[in-house]
């Protein structure tokens, strides 16, 4: 007689840290495809995005937070308050913490607020591992279980990552999928993400605006999509869609930055963004794009509600 097969399961988990810790790169990793932005500039994320993991005995869908961080604005106060209600509603918790930094007040903070988290099972996901040699990587590992330990964490599992490289990402899926619940598919098969296109479109634009900008601009800059519409008039076989979408910083001074001399920052964006938005997409884009200035727009509880948060 054949052994029986494991039971399918299901449910929600949920990747968190302190900014930076390379949980977009991993759930980037996990699904195959770019859902969530990845950024060298901390704090790029804000928006909960789901990246689904299909597999033969399983569906995990993958729930993307802010980084928990000490908040010195209303957005921060919002992006704090959201990431705590998304953590009561998972399944499964990886708490990320990068290979190459020794563990600081930021991971304490989360680790604390976790500690708090009784019936959720928590993974700690050491990342980054290619930037460090094994002795370094055993010493953070050995520094993430005392820390467990202290405030009375027990992880599920403690395994090291290297999201880039590549290594022990399928076994991060494994942990996390024998951690859910039994049950049916949440999603339909083929889906990778339930994030809406727009919003999917806008923060494509956005961290193309990132790339390589001065540090004063990841916080202040905000992309909203206007308009997609299919361009009238073309052909079945070739279709356009034009999107329309304006880029908001905070100040007249930052605006410079963003368009670059001539212009030649802001088409260099459009070109970049183009390119992901259109593989997102399957088809040809026309992006049009326009820089605005929303004056302290993270402080201002009417701009914010019009900037989507």
């Amino acid at each position: 007689m054949s052994a029986p097969s494991s039971p399918y399961r299901s449910g929600f988990a949920c990747f968190v840290g302190r900014p930076n810790a390379g949980k977009s790169t991993l759930t980037n990793a996990l699904v195959g495809t770019k859902v969530a932005i990845t950024s060298d500039r901390p704090q790029t994320t804000r928006h909960t995005v789901r990246g689904i993991v299909h597999r033969p005995d399983a569906q995990l869908v993958l729930v993307d937070t802010p980084g928990l961080h000490k908040p010195r604005t209303l957005l921060g106060e919002r992006l704090n308050d959201l990431v705590r209600s998304t953590w009561a509603e998972v399944d499964v918790i990886g708490f990320c913490l990068p290979a190459d930094q020794k563990l600081g007040p930021g991971d304490k903070f989360i680790a604390k607020e976790l500690s708090e988290i009784k019936k959720t099972p928590k993974v700690a996901i050491v990342t980054k591992t290619d930037l460090v040699d094994s002795k370094r990587l055993a010493e953070q590992l050995i520094a993430v279980h005392q820390l467990g330990a202290e405030l009375g964490i027990e992880w599920a599992e403690i395994i090291p990552v290297s999201a880039v490289g590549d290594k022990q990402v399928e076994l991060v899926a494994d942990l996390l999928t024998k951690l859910l619940p039994e049950g049916m598919p949440l999603y339909p098969d083929g889906d990778l993400t339930d994030e809406p296109e727009v919003i999917m479109v806008a923060e494509l634009i956005r961290e193309a605006a990132l790339e390589g900008v001065r540090d004063e601009l990841p916080h202040s800059l905000a992309v909203v999509v206007e308009e997609m519409i299919p361009r009238e008039g073309r052909p079945a076989d070739r279709p356009l869609l034009d999107i329309h979408a304006n880029v908001y910083i905070e100040r007249q001074s930052q605006k410079a930055i963003v368009i670059g001399a001539k212009g030649s920052r802001l088409k260099h964006v459009g070109t970049t963004a183009r390119k992901h938005i259109e593989a997102l997409l399957g088809m040809p884009v026309y992006l049009d794009l326009h820089v605005k200035v929303a004056k302290d727009w993270q402080r201002d509880p009417k701009q914010l509600r019009k900037l989507g948060f």
